[in-house]
């Protein structure tokens, strides 16, 4: 009786062992545009967030930002989903109120200024399916170039919680109170 309970146990043990390599999962490969995050207050200390961000990162390698983010045509402002920005309280953009919420970023880019746009719809791919009527928000900012080129393009605020977006030499300061 001991040695079928014996065999058992290491027949089972040795189909779990070999068993796992089959049902392993195939990771892909780093995506070519990462998603990453920005925050307001950006300190990791502060716990009590009052808005987030979570973009892609696409990278210029060596293409033109006009190609990439065309003057005058809706852009989601990143690479593959729409910008997704979160507002854990009320705020001003621009001279607008806007409720605390979640919603999708997308900007319409211009040679001196840029058009800022929150929408209500969630968990779209680019701009492909943008609709106007869903926005809650539209504010011209004016465009700024800057000396440093950034390879890839990023969101970041600065200590009053205005929100920068920066790709090349191109730099928008987005007013957020």
């Amino acid at each position: 009786m001991k040695n079928s309970t014996l065999f058992s146990v290491l027949a089972i043990a040795c189909i779990m062992l070999f068993s796992t390599n089959m049902v392993a999962q195939n990771f892909s490969d780093l995506d070519k545009s990462p998603m990453d995050a920005a925050t307001f207050p950006s300190d990791y200390k502060i716990s009590e967030k009052q808005v987030k961000v979570v973009y892609s990162r696409p990278q210029l390698k060596g293409r033109d930002i006009n190609k990439l983010a065309p003057n005058g045509k809706v852009w989601r402002t990143g690479a593959n989903e729409a910008v997704e920005i979160t507002l854990y309280q009320n705020k001003r953009i621009g001279d607008k109120e806007v409720k605390a919420g979640t919603y999708s970023l997308f900007t319409i880019p211009g040679e001196k200024e840029w058009t800022v746009i929150l929408n209500t719809d969630l968990n779209v791919w680019g701009a492909y399916s943008y609709n106007e009527a869903n926005d809650v928000l539209r504010v011209n900012v004016p465009v700024n170039e800057d000396k440093k080129s950034l390879e890839a393009f990023s969101i970041a605020f600065d200590d009053e919680g205005n929100m920068h977006l920066g790709w090349d030499t191109l730099r928008l300061k987005v007013p957020m109170k």
